[in-house]
This record gives C-alpha cells, sequence and structure tokens, in this order.
C-alpha cells in the first residue's frame, strides 16, 4: 500500500466507474434496499442527535438519499471521483436547494479534515479500504475532533474472514475484524454497537456495521 500510486490508481479506477447505483455496488444494484434497510435498523437506537451527518466515500449519494436524510436534517458528502460528485449534485439538486444537503466535497479521505465539533454523525461505508492503515488511524482521529458532544463515527465495510486480502486493481484492501478493531482502538475510539448486514448474496465479504465514539 504505497502512496502516492496507492491513491492515484484508486481514483483512476472510479474515474471510469459508471455513475450509478450499479457502478457504485460493483454491479450488485440489487443489494441497495437490503443495504439500506440493514443500516437504518442498525442506526434505529444509537443514542445519537439527529442533526447534522457526514457521508464520506459518497458516490453518487446513494446512502445519503437512501439512508441518511431518513434520519438526519443535513448531510454533507465526500467523493474524490469528480464524475461522481456532479453526478450526486445531479441527483440531489433538490435536496440541496432546500438545505438537506449541504457541502460536497470532491477531496479523498486521507486529504479530508472535517470542520472542528460539527457532525453527529461521521458514516464510511465501503471506502475506507482504500486508506492505509497509517492513513485510516490519522482519518479517525481528524473525524474525531470533527464530532460535536455525544457524536458518533458509523462504519459500514467488508471483513476478510483471516488475513488482509489486497485488491491491485481498484487499490483497496479488506481487512478482517480484528485488524479493524486494533485501528479503532489506536485512533483513540471505543467500539459500542457492532452487528452484521444479513440478506447479501452468497459469496460475497461478510459485511459488519460499526459504532465508534472517542475514547473518555
Amino acid at each position: 500500500m504505497e502512496q502516492p500510486e496507492w491513491y492515484s490508481n484508486a481514483q483512476k479506477y472510479w474515474t471510469a466507474v459508471s455513475p450509478t447505483v450499479n457502478g457504485m455496488l460493483g454491479g450488485f444494484a440489487t443489494v441497495d434496499p437490503i443495504d439500506t434497510r440493514g443500516s437504518l435498523k442498525f442506526l434505529q437506537d444509537v443514542p445519537v442527535a439527529n442533526g447534522y451527518a457526514c457521508d464520506c466515500g459518497a458516490g453518487i449519494g446513494r446512502v445519503t438519499k437512501n439512508m441518511l436524510l431518513k434520519r438526519f436534517d443535513k448531510v454533507d458528502l465526500v467523493e474524490q471521483a469528480p464524475n461522481f460528485c456532479d453526478q450526486a449534485r445531479r441527483d440531489l439538486q433538490a435536496e440541496q436547494e432546500s438545505g438537506k444537503v449541504g457541502d460536497i466535497f470532491c477531496t479523498g479521505l486521507q486529504d479530508f479534515t472535517p470542520a472542528a465539533g460539527k457532525y453527529d454523525l461521521i458514516w464510511c461505508q465501503w471506502v475506507l479500504g482504500h486508506l492505509t492503515d497509517d492513513d485510516l488511524v490519522a482519518f479517525f482521529k481528524r473525524c474525531i475532533t470533527g464530532l460535536k458532544p455525544g457524536g458518533v463515527i458509523g462504519i459500514k465495510e467488508n471483513n476478510s474472514s483471516k488475513d488482509y486480502v489486497v485488491d491491485e486493481e481498484d487499490s483497496s484492501v479488506t481487512r478482517p475484524d480484528d485488524a479493524l478493531k486494533r485501528i479503532f482502538a489506536k485512533a483513540g475510539l471505543t467500539l459500542i454497537k457492532e452487528d452484521i448486514q444479513q440478506g447479501l448474496p452468497a459469496g460475497l465479504f461478510t459485511v459488519r456495521m460499526y459504532i465508534l465514539q472517542p475514547q473518555v
């Protein structure tokens, strides 16, 4: 996982992907409603204010539109691929005009620094595998600063069964659950809830959801 090629190769890969739900989900558009229901159910009893969320690795705004705006009053998006950002602006134009969608930051998470004390929830879904371990720790530390008091970080990611699985094509790594938990602890985060997404097609990685809060 070398910089800067690790990140520039990922940028190249995703810029060539169709800015559609099917493109975002790697040809598995049919999992969209399953994924959305699972995330909403997971967040149901999480004790966090419904004010301001940030969708990290937002793509074309699928998660913002289908999930986060059903729970939060306002959402910012962070996405590195300019074509996805452009599509998100088109798809979410009405929500932007109404003030329900705020900023759409066109940048990679390795370079993103949230404003201090801004968000009740920072949600990261199917994107953290593009960060190296060190950059992921640093990203989480910046996210802690970006949380309001009582705010949390939500994560939904593929889990490998044992070792790191590297995909050279899109510059990503799939981490096992225990490796992610070591990274959470190193960043100063405490795990308060976790669950496994049910109902996904056979043969895919296990998808696990986590809620984290800053260590006290």
